[in-house]
């Protein structure tokens, strides 16, 4: 049996496009439809049945938050990658990109040609993911693999792994689509 890959939740951010699009506080605390952003993204995290580490402590950028979770998980078979404004990603493409590790080094979702997260990552990237700093995230790791043809892009059916709060206009569309997807015969994210 292959073993599985953490989540990282990345919960670090500042947040600041959220402040300054009107939003007050923090994006992940912000109410979507009577639960917050992060307990919305955390709910589909349990739901896929992974492990996950969840990445809360105040980081410079992306690039450290996900060093630092990696550093916390490093006996993992790999990591999967989710910052926490991603509320309407569902289980079964968490669990398409675990999977998917089995055949790439390196496994982005892809939804109508636009690539989302979780951007997941083998234990073989281990040592670059510890090394990362700043607010590029894992893009070089990604660009690094991509030069040698190791990363598999998974076309996935959920608009969630695309659909992330950084301002209030984002806030507002996935209300309406968690409402729209709450109707009958929609099925509900």
């Amino acid at each position: 049996m292959h073993p599985l890959p953490v989540v990282l939740v990345l919960a670090s951010g500042r947040g600041e496009r959220f402040r300054a699009s009107g939003g007050v506080g923090s994006k992940l605390q912000a109410d979507l439809c009577g639960r917050t952003v992060i307990e919305r993204t955390l709910d589909a995290v349990r739901a896929s049945g992974l492990q996950w580490h969840l990445e809360d402590v105040g980081h410079d950028g992306m690039g450290d938050s996900i060093a630092a979770a990696v550093q916390a998980t490093r006996a993992a078979a790999g990591w999967l990658v989710l910052p926490g404004d991603l509320p309407l990603v569902q289980p079964e493409s968490l669990r398409a990109v675990a999977a998917g590790l089995r055949d790439g080094a390196v496994v982005v979702p892809v939804h109508q040609g636009m690539r989302g997260h979780p951007v997941g990552f083998s234990a073989a990237c281990g040592e670059l993911l510890v090394q990362l700093a700043g607010a590029g995230g894992a893009a070089a790791v990604v660009k690094s693999y991509a030069s040698r043809g190791e990363v598999l892009e998974l076309p996935v059916a959920d608009s969630g792994v695309v659909t992330d709060i950084d301002t209030l206009a984002d806030l507002d569309r996935a209300r309406q689509l968690l409402r729209a997807a709450r109707e009958p015969g929609s099925g509900s994210p």
